[in-house]
């Protein structure tokens, strides 16, 4: 029989008015609490990290000596930063909101004896609520009379929607798609499944490979420079200069040691690959998972929704001898509601309208709609020559009570079961000899490019586990059809921390397991990709370095995730994947100039000191030269690349290590220019101050074209922004030498000269820094094109 609606005296009076008020004083509102962090706020927190410390103090240092122009550019460059890195600020807030949203508006609540529809969010916990088609459940309830059919895939992972009888549960955020019920309300606001889940958001939070990045260079430049440009100083006072001399002296060795546009172009560098990203369907909501998406080495995968379509397919059909697949669909079709409100009815009667027909001419006379207590439905067909036949359709264990069955049954059952469908028998026949006609099994089946992504992504070096609510067999199935082959977690071990890296694929899992998981996996040194579709998967997107929804995911996932595929399928991931570490390469490229410029130039500055007898550069000469070399070679992040075949990672002390080697040979090539100049042309303060810029600047191009190509320097064409940089740096050096306009003016030939020298030892620093690179295991990644 249909459901309908419970007996008067099946229904609870419900709460009093006075007691729902008291309760919602003492629960609060049923709605998720979202405690935004202000925006002035973020921003001010831009100038709170080590790169705006330095700024800073140089800005503080070259007020306190009048320097108010330096002071002026160096501000500007922090402020720019902050700008910056305050447009792609996460969005955990507006996660927070989709799931705010999520909950119903209103509901229809039971409150002193009489029905009333109030706002949902002042329902509380034993108020009594009514449920029915379409509505969206507005808390936690156990249903207290009625029956139901729930879809919960977008909360607990459950590709197939779930029946609710009196005595179970439904959760705040599911479809009621069949039947209509009364419910006890369990939970309210931030302590129903949903609430906990919207918490778990809050508070998730994955530490940054690239922050790891940032903060390791300026630490290793704090190390390293600290110490020799303290060295500076002392000498400067044995020398006897003066105190506004040794002064300017540190503050042009504090400047020297400032990586000023590195987190400019680390942000540049996110934006340039969102820019790529989004032409092929990929959007980033974090700058960030950009280069995320280069380290990462392990991507937990949900399974309904994401590897598989969400959409219920008749996999299989398994006739009984006397019938063909064909006539066990034909039956199950005429025992199926036309409504289409039940989904297993649905995809039975869409899988029948596609096979031939039999050559059966039945008419329905009588049907009963699917019983939750029989877990049954039922048709009465009359054929052409009047003869009457039931035909039954649901669980095997409530045909077999009323239909003969096979002895071999039970084997094809199970190995229809084994490979993860839902499967329905089918009984036809006379009404007192029904006998059974066959399976049909359903399920949600595997996108057509899951297989080929995990592949994909194996040869990247990328392994790839699956996160689901499902059932562990539906799992297992999936995983095999898609090329996970890894072991099945026990359910009694999916909390144990030790588990995270022994299995393959973790099944009935909650939003909470899987983001303890993916916490356990990042603890155990993965740098973890969450990809998934439903509100269950929000907080472990939110955790991971890498978050990633698809196409077809809630508002919640796409607001927790820092990456949504816009287009169907999967393969934006590996373009993503490749994009990152194309991006990785040529911020590597940028990271090694930069070190290597900024660990030669305090060294450099002692030996001038002890060659000259004076400082050799003064603070506006540095100002221009972190002007027009630092920012000049942001044009890096646009340079030719290609993907390394495995995750890129970011090894600060090795990169530091051969930094310093390679810095080692710069400063003896810009030390031969200066001796040259002081030694042997006798060149007097200010032209040596110019000879010194000079010579900085060009050998920082001879780094550049060097270290940009991991083989040879002329294996690979630079790209057309590099070459532009390039050109115009050399162009303002070479104007400002031959001019005089800060400094005293060098002869023309003599700035070729030192142009030509810098040509050559580009050629030399190409041979020495690929034996450096191998020793110390960096840029193992290859060549680009």
């Amino acid at each position: 029989m249909a459901p309908e609606s419970p007996a008067p005296s099946a229904i609870p009076a419900g709460l009093s008015g006075a007691e729902a008020r008291r309760r919602l004083e003492e629960v609060g509102p049923n709605t998720v609490v979202e405690a935004a962090t202000p925006a002035w706020r973020l921003f001010l927190a831009k100038f709170w990290a080590p790169v705006p410390w330095l700024l800073e103090a140089t800005v503080v240092l070259q007020i306190a000596l009048g320097e108010r122009t330096e002071a002026g550019v160096i501000a500007g460059l922090l402020l720019l930063n902050a700008v910056l890195g305050f447009l792609q600020e996460g969005r955990a807030s507006a996660a927070l909101g989709a799931l705010k949203r999520r909950l119903a508006p209103t509901a229809a609540v039971r409150r002193d004896g009489a029905w009333l529809v109030r706002p949902a969010a002042e329902l509380v916990p034993g108020d009594t609520i009514r449920l029915s088609l379409g509505a969206v459940v507005p808390a936690d309830a156990r249903v207290v009379a009625g029956s139901m059919l729930v879809d919960q895939s977008m909360l607990t992972g459950e590709s197939v929607p779930v029946d609710v009888d009196a005595g179970g549960s439904v959760y705040a955020g599911a479809l009621v798609r069949r039947g209509q019920a009364l419910a006890e309300v369990t939970a309210t606001g931030p302590r129903t499944y949903f609430g906990r889940t919207a918490e778990l958001v809050r508070v998730a939070h994955a530490a940054s490979t690239e922050q790891a990045a940032l903060f390791g260079a300026v630490r290793n430049l704090a190390l390293v420079n600290g110490a020799i440009a303290v060295a500076l100083v002392v000498y400067a006072r044995i020398l006897g200069l003066s105190g506004a001399e040794t002064l300017g002296l540190a503050l042009t060795a504090l400047l020297a040691s400032i990586p000023v546009a590195l987190p400019a172009t680390f942000t540049l560098s996110a934006a340039l690959s969102a820019q790529r990203l989004a032409r092929d369907g990929i959007l980033l909501t974090r700058l960030s998972a950009a280069h995320e998406a280069a380290a990462m080495d392990l991507l937990c995968s949900d399974k309904t929704g994401t590897l598989t379509r969400n959409a219920l397919e008749v996999g299989d059909v398994a006739a009984m001898p006397g019938f063909s697949r064909e006539r066990v669909l034909t039956l199950a079709a005429l025992a199926s509601s036309e409504a289409g409100d039940d989904p297993i009815d649905a995809t039975i009667r869409r899988a029948a309208a596609g096979v031939p027909a039999d050559g059966a001419t039945e008419r329905v006379a009588r049907f009963v709609p699917f019983d939750p207590a029989t877990r049954t439905s039922e048709a009465l067909v009359v054929d052409a020559a009047g003869r009457e036949r039931r035909i039954v359709k649901g669980a095997f264990h409530a045909i077999a009570e009323i239909a003969t069955v096979p002895a071999e049954t039970r084997a094809r059952l199970d190995a229809l079961a084994a490979r993860g469908h839902r499967v329905i028998a089918v009984a036809a026949g006379p009404a007192g000899a029904l006998q059974l006609a066959g399976f049909i099994a359903i399920g949600d089946p595997p996108r057509e490019d899951s297989a080929g992504l995990i592949a994909a992504l194996r040869d990247l070096g990328v392994r790839t586990v699956m996160v689901t609510g499902d059932s562990p067999v539906t799992a297992a199935a999936i995983a095999r059809q898609v090329g996970i082959a890894g072991p099945v977690c026990p359910a009694e071990r999916i909390a144990e921390e030790s588990a995270a890296d022994r299995f393959d694929v973790f099944a009935r899992v909650v939003p909470e397991d899987k983001y303890r998981l993916v916490k356990a996996l990042q603890s155990h040194g993965h740098v973890v990709g969450m990809c998934g579709d439903g509100a269950n998967d929000a907080p472990a997107l939110r955790q991971a370095q890498i978050g990633i929804a698809v196409s077809s995911a809630t508002d919640v996932a796409k607001a927790a995730a820092g990456m949504v595929l816009t287009e169907p399928g999967l393969a934006g991931i590996v373009a993503a994947v490749r994009e990152g570490r194309m991006a990785f390469q040529r911020l590597l490229t940028y990271t090694l100039n930069m070190l290597v410029k900024k660990i030669e130039l305090v060294v450099f500055l002692a030996i001038g000191l002890g060659v000259a007898g004076y400082p050799v550069m003064t603070p506006v000469l540095m100002v221009l030269l972190l002007v027009t070399n630092d920012f000049l070679s942001m044009s890096l992040t646009t340079d030719r690349a290609r993907p390394a075949p495995a995750p890129s990672q970011w090894h600060m002390g090795r990169i530091t290590a051969a930094a310093a080697a390679l810095g080692l040979a710069k400063l003896a090539f810009s030390t031969a220019v200066l001796t040259a100049g002081v030694v042997g042309l006798g060149l007097g303060v200010g032209q040596v101050q110019t000879l010194a810029f000079v010579a900085l600047a060009f050998g920082n191009q001879s780094a550049l074209y060097a270290l940009r190509e991991r083989g040879r320097l002329w294996h690979s064409k630079p790209g057309r922004w590099v070459v532009a940089s390039s050109a115009l740096d050399v162009g303002i050096v070479a104007a400002v030498a031959l001019s005089g306009a800060l400094s005293d003016a060098l002869p023309w030939r003599l700035v070729v000269l030192v142009f030509a020298a810098a040509a050559a030892f580009a050629l030399i620093l190409d041979q020495i820094k690929r034996p450096v690179f191998a020793a110390l295991k960096v840029a193992d990644g290859p060549s680009p094109p």
